[in-house]
């Protein structure tokens, strides 16, 4: 089996193997291990706890360094199994297992973004201490359907691909407040917004930073909207409002900012190869989640 302890020993090689140091590892193992023993045992054994076959994974350090080495590396199930020395089905189902408590462990020390707002008192309620959100919509790669009409929905003409999308909300600090459900890689960015609801129950006094994607949102929706102004065909911008454009853009920078910490980990940026909608939200969830607890230990 791979040799952990090399990694946790050292910093540099931890965050390259993990995505996170040796600090942060610690932070969340202390959130990973009650959730682990709690769940372990939870099922009807017909054996005895310890009896049957050694299990490679024997200790929760080591079962959280296994999910966030999938995540950071996006292995192949048998890369996986060759590197940790187990039969390939069974890196399947560590997997699988390990996504669900590394959720928990997440929910539990309150760093998942949320995935519906239903209203401005519930807005207000989660994030009291916001002034200012940041909207931007991210896309990561997926295989080629082999349905010719979700080929259809999942191709993105941006970037002439196949992809899903996601409308991020994060705070001045790039924290991801909201995350919005997947969507298929032709669908607009302000579409997927208005689907998700969230105009609809933010409040008035929150200046919203947008890029030119979200173009009529003003018109649909009485919110503080700052968005870059467009340059005309036949002029160019005052120095007034090319003022005003950097000044935008230093705010709305962040929100891209967030994502590129979210994208740190390769099962976003590689194409992903599972067929499971589910399983393809819910790393983009978990994802967001490290990256909040990361800016929460810093």
């Amino acid at each position: 089996m791979l040799n952990i302890n090399r990694a946790l020993e050292n910093d540099r090689l931890l965050r390259a193997v993990i995505g996170m140091g040796k600090r942060e590892f610690s932070e969340l193992l202390a959130e990973f291990i009650p959730i682990e023993k709690r769940i372990q045992y939870k099922r009807n054994r017909k054996r005895q706890p310890g009896a049957g076959r050694p299990h490679t994974l024997e200790t929760a350090e080591q079962k959280l360094f296994y999910i966030l080495f999938y995540m950071k590396c996006y292995p192949t199930y048998d890369l996986a199994s060759f590197v940790f020395d187990v039969d390939r089905s069974q890196t399947k189902r560590w997997v699988d297992s390990l996504r669900k408590k590394l959720e928990k462990t997440l929910g539990k020390a309150q760093v998942l973004p949320a995935r519906k707002i239903n209203s401005i008192k519930e807005f207000l309620e989660r994030f009291p201490a916001v002034k200012e959100l940041l909207i931007d919509g991210t896309e990561r790669p997926v295989q080629r359907p082999k349905n010719k009409q979700k080929q259809k929905e999942k191709y993105s003409g941006k970037n002439k691909k196949h992809a899903e999308k996601n409308i991020v909300a994060a705070n001045g600090g790039k924290e991801i407040l909201f995350l919005s459900d997947t969507s298929g890689g032709h669908e607009h960015d302000y579409t997927m917004l208005k689907k998700s609801k969230l105009p609809e129950h933010i409040p008035k006094e929150i200046k919203i930073y947008l890029d030119l994607g979200f173009k009529g949102i003003q018109k649909d929706y009485p919110l503080d909207i700052r968005m870059p102004i467009r340059k005309p065909r036949t002029s160019e911008l005052t120095k007034k409002q090319k003022k005003y454009n950097k000044k935008t853009s230093r705010v709305r920078v962040k929100v891209e900012h967030a994502i590129a910490g979210v994208k740190r980990f390769r099962c976003i940026t590689d194409v992903c190869r599972t067929k499971s909608e589910e399983t393809k939200d819910q790393l983009m969830w978990l994802s967001c989640g490290l990256w909040n607890f990361h800016l929460k230990v810093a």
